[in-house]
C-alpha cells in the first residue's frame, strides 16, 4: 500500500470536478500587503526545495481509504493510524464492506492496536460508509459541503480529501504543524485554525493551497520542533522572523494547575 496510490490519485482526478461551493471566498480573510505575501510565496518556494517529495503521509488505497484514514487520525499519529489500516482495510477495504460492518467489531479492533476514542471513531467511519452508500452511490463526494455531511467530517478532514485526491482543496488544511509555523514564520497573528485558514488562504494562490499544508507539516516534523526547534539548521531560519527563539511562538500555553487545598 502506497502513501500516494498514482493510478488511484490520476483515475479520482479524471472525474468531473463539481461546480465550485463558493467557499473560496468565504476562506479568504484580509489581503495582506504586496510585500508580505511576496515574501510567504518567496519562503514556500524555498521550502518546496528542502522537501521536494511533500505529501500526505497516511497510507491508502483508494480515496475512500483516505477518508477514513484521515477520520481515525483525529488527535492520533499517522503513526498510529498506518498501523492500524493495513488491519482494518484487510477486512473492509471499501464503502460496501465498511457500511455492513457492526460498530462494535470495528471499536474492537481499534482498540487493540491502542487507538483513543475507539467507539466514537468506529461510529464514525461506519456511519460515513453508509452514508456514502446511501446519498452518492459508494463514491467519496467531491465537494466541501457534502462531505462535511458526513460523520466525522469536518472542514480540515474534508480538505485533506480534496487536496490529496483531487488537487482541489476550498482552504488549507491547518493542523497543529501548520498553525505553529504559520505563526512563527509571521504569516498570522490569529491563534484559531479558522481563523489562521483565512489568512493563509489570502497570503497563497489557491494553486498552492493543497501543497502548503504538506511542506509545512513535514517541517514541523523534521526541522520546526515544537519544543526545541532546530533553527540553526532550518534551510529558511533567515525568513524566519522568530528564529533562535522560536520555541515559545506557536505553541498552546502551559497548563496552570490550581494550588492543592489546604
Amino acid at each position: 500500500m502506497s502513501t500516494r496510490p498514482e493510478s488511484v490519485l490520476s483515475s479520482a482526478k479524471a472525474t468531473r470536478a463539481p461546480a465550485r461551493s463558493g467557499n473560496e471566498k468565504s476562506a479568504r480573510g484580509k489581503r495582506p500587503s504586496k510585500k508580505k505575501a511576496e515574501g510567504a510565496q518567496s519562503t514556500l518556494v524555498k521550502l518546496r526545495v528542502l522537501y521536494p517529495d511533500a505529501h500526505c503521509e497516511l497510507n491508502f488505497g483508494s480515496p475512500f481509504q483516505l477518508l477514513v484514514a484521515t477520520v481515525l487520525s483525529a488527535q492520533t499519529t499517522d503513526v498510529l493510524v498506518n498501523k492500524i489500516t493495513p488491519h482494518l482495510f484487510a477486512r473492509y477495504p471499501d464503502a460496501p464492506s465498511l457500511a455492513a460492518a457492526d460498530p462494535p467489531e470495528v471499536a474492537h479492533l481499534l482498540v487493540s492496536f491502542g487507538m483513543g476514542m475507539h467507539n466514537q471513531k468506529a461510529k464514525n467511519i461506519v456511519g460515513l460508509a453508509r452514508m456514502i452508500m446511501l446519498n452518492h452511490e459508494g463514491r467519496v463526494p467531491r465537494s466541501l459541503e457534502a462531505l462535511t455531511e458526513l460523520p466525522g467530517v469536518g472542514r480540515k478532514t474534508a480538505n485533506v480529501v480534496l487536496g490529496v485526491v483531487w488537487g482541489d482543496p476550498e482552504g488549507v488544511v491547518v493542523d497543529t504543524h501548520v498553525q505553529r509555523l504559520a505563526q512563527r514564520l509571521g504569516w498570522t497573528r490569529a491563534t484559531t485554525p479558522e481563523e489562521i485558514e483565512r489568512d493563509l488562504c489570502a497570503l497563497f494562490p489557491r494553486e498552492d493551497w493543497a501543497i502548503l499544508s504538506h511542506v509545512l507539516i513535514f517541517h514541523g516534523r523534521r526541522t520546526c520542533f515544537a519544543r526545541k526547534p532546530a533553527c540553526e539548521a532550518c534551510g529558511v531560519n533567515e525568513d524566519c522572523p522568530c528564529a533562535f527563539r522560536a520555541e515559545n511562538v506557536g505553541r498552546k500555553p502551559k497548563r496552570v494547575r490550581p494550588p492543592k487545598a489546604g
